[in-house]
C-alpha cells in the first residue's frame, strides 16, 4: 500500500505514535524485550519504512495531545461516529508537525470494514425443539459466498448473509450498516457483483451538531426488578 502512495504521492517523512508495548517478565528477572509481539511489529514497519528511504519521525502520546491542544484540534471520544474529529484527528496533526500545515484541506473519510465469517459448528450448544440442532456458520448460502455484494430489485446494493435449507431463500445485509434487510430473498432475483473481503465507502459529510437541550433516555430497570420474588413460604417473617 505505502509502495503504491508513494509511485503516485512524493511521498517523503512518516510520522508514526510510538506506542508503548507492555513487557513481560523473564524467569531471572530480565524483561523479554524480544517477546512482545507489538515491540516486535512496530520495529519491523520501522525498518521497512527506511529501507524504502523514508525519513522517520517518532512521536509519544503525550507529544500528539500537546499537539492537537497547539492546532486547537478536538478528538471526539465516540468513535462510532464517522467524522474526522473520531478517527482522523491525531493523524493530521501528526502529519501537520512536519509539514507545516496550518488547517486539513480534506476531511473526508475512507471506511474500510473487514467481512467477517462464522466458522461452521456441527454441533451447536442449545438445540431448538426436539432435540435437532439448527446449521450454524459456513461460507456458503445457495451456491453464493457469503459477503458477496449483490444488487437486489428492492434492498439495492446488499450483502449475501445465511439462508433457509427448507425455504430455499437467502438473507441480505445492508452493504454499509451490515443490518439484515431480509431473510426472504430469492438468489435468482439477486444480480451477483463480486465479492471482496472489505466493504469500504467514502464519508463526504459531517454527521449534523445536536443543538439545544437533549432528551433524556430512560434508565434500564434494575436487575434485581428483572428477576421473580424468592419463594416464601407461608407463616414466615417475610411473607407477612
Amino acid at each position: 500500500m505505502i509502495a503504491h502512495l508513494q509511485k503516485i504521492l512524493p511521498l517523503t517523512d512518516v510520522v508514526i505514535e510510538d506506542v508503548q508495548a507492555v513487557h513481560t517478565q523473564g524467569q531471572r528477572g530480565q524483561v523479554e524485550w524480544a517477546f512482545s509481539p507489538v515491540q516486535v511489529g512496530k520495529e519491523h514497519l520501522y525498518q521497512f519504512l527506511r529501507e524504502m528511504e523514508l525519513a522517520v519521525h517518532l512521536r509519544q502520546g503525550w507529544q500528539t495531545k500537546q499537539l492537537r491542544e497547539m492546532y486547537g484540534s478536538r478528538r471526539r471520544k465516540s468513535k462510532s461516529q464517522q467524522s474526522f474529529d473520531s478517527h482522523a484527528v491525531d493523524s493530521w496533526v501528526l502529519a501537520a508537525s512536519v509539514s507545516g500545515a496550518k488547517k486539513p484541506t480534506c476531511r473526508r473519510l475512507w471506511y474500510v470494514v473487514p467481512a467477517l465469517l462464522h466458522r461452521r459448528q456441527l454441533h451447536r450448544l442449545q438445540a431448538s425443539k426436539g432435540g435437532i440442532r439448527k446449521p450454524y456458520g459456513g461460507t456458503r448460502s445457495l451456491g453464493l459466498k457469503r459477503g458477496t455484494v449483490v444488487r437486489h430489485p428492492k434492498y439495492g446494493l446488499c450483502t449475501v448473509g445465511g439462508f433457509d435449507r427448507k425455504k430455499r431463500t437467502i438473507s441480505l445485509h445492508d452493504y454499509r450498516t451490515n443490518k439484515r434487510v431480509t431473510q426472504g430473498a430469492k438468489g435468482e432475483a439477486c444480480r451477483t457483483l463480486t465479492w471482496v473481503a472489505f466493504r469500504s465507502w467514502l464519508v463526504t459529510k459531517e454527521p449534523p451538531k445536536r443543538s439545544g437541550k437533549e432528551v433524556a433516555q430512560p434508565k434500564p430497570p434494575r436487575k434485581e426488578r428483572l428477576v421473580p420474588p424468592p419463594f416464601q413460604r407461608r407463616g414466615s417473617p417475610q411473607a407477612r
